[in-house]
């Protein structure tokens, strides 16, 4: 399956000037032939703990925008929404909405609200992990800070063919990003898509470094630090897991 990944700057808490800088990138990933479309974390608001404001219903213009925007393009589009499932005193979620060109919508709550910049005092925690199939690729999705917790990643291991990790992670631990992505892809033998954001928010600046690593560890699309606005592509295949779990069998052997 060709995915893209949009890697764009974020106009803070302002989701209608958000869609109209993603919107073109989505046509040109599309055109391109890409059959799932993701962009970042926190995509149309950036990474906010303001959610006594800036949340949105699960029906809210972004969720909207995303079902529009596969409904035009034929392809999945994904990115992560501050959602609040009932006009009430409840956290919202920092949830991943997956949007099909058929209206369906296949949703993921961030697992690790993270703690040291205050996340959990404004977003709930997730219950449980996930993965998904499309178009024959098993993909489990994750959430920036859920990155760090390898646990979750092994659990799915041998039933995943696909990472998709979208971030808002600042340049001053770019390291560590990229490390980890890695180190992903390495032990458990699957695909890591790692799709961050760059530019700057009130608090925090993003050093971008969106990435596609295969299987093997190999790392087959690069955006590299302040690319600025750029789409990586990268066809990704559930065959290339098989093969490299085939020469190299360790899994079975993780206790």
């Amino acid at each position: 399956m060709k995915i893209a990944v949009v890697q764009h700057e974020i106009v803070w808490e302002t989701p209608q000037a958000n869609f109209e800088v993603i919107a073109p990138k989505i046509g040109e990933a599309a055109a391109g032939g890409a059959e799932l479309i993701t962009f970042t974390e926190t995509f149309s608001w950036g990474f906010t703990l303001n959610t006594d404001r800036a949340w949105e219903a699960p029906d809210g213009p972004s969720t909207t925008f995303l079902l529009e925007q596969a409904a035009a393009t034929g392809a999945w589009v994904v990115g992560s929404i501050p959602i609040r499932d009932a006009d009430d005193d409840e956290l919202p979620n920092n949830r991943m909405t997956f949007a099909s060109p058929t209206g369906e919508l296949v949703t993921y709550d961030k697992l690790h609200p993270f703690t040291f910049s205050g996340e959990d005092k404004s977003y709930r925690a997730g219950a449980e992990s996930k993965t998904i199939t499309i178009n024959g690729l098993r993909i489990s999705p994750f959430i920036c800070f859920d990155l760090r917790f390898a646990d979750d990643f092994w659990a799915l291991a041998k039933d995943t063919d696909c990472y998709l990790v979208i971030a808002n992670w600042p340049a001053s631990r770019r390291n560590h990003w990229r490390t980890l992505l890695a180190a992903r892809a390495i032990e458990n033998q699957a695909w890591v898509i790692g799709a961050n954001r760059f530019g700057e928010d009130p608090n925090v600046t993003y050093c971008g470094d969106s990435m596609v690593i295969d299987p093997f560890g190999e790392i087959v699309a690069d955006s590299g630090d302040n690319a600025g606005s750029t789409i990586l592509t990268a066809e990704v295949t559930a065959e290339r897991v098989a093969e490299v779990r085939k020469d190299f069998p360790f899994l079975a052997d993780r206790k």
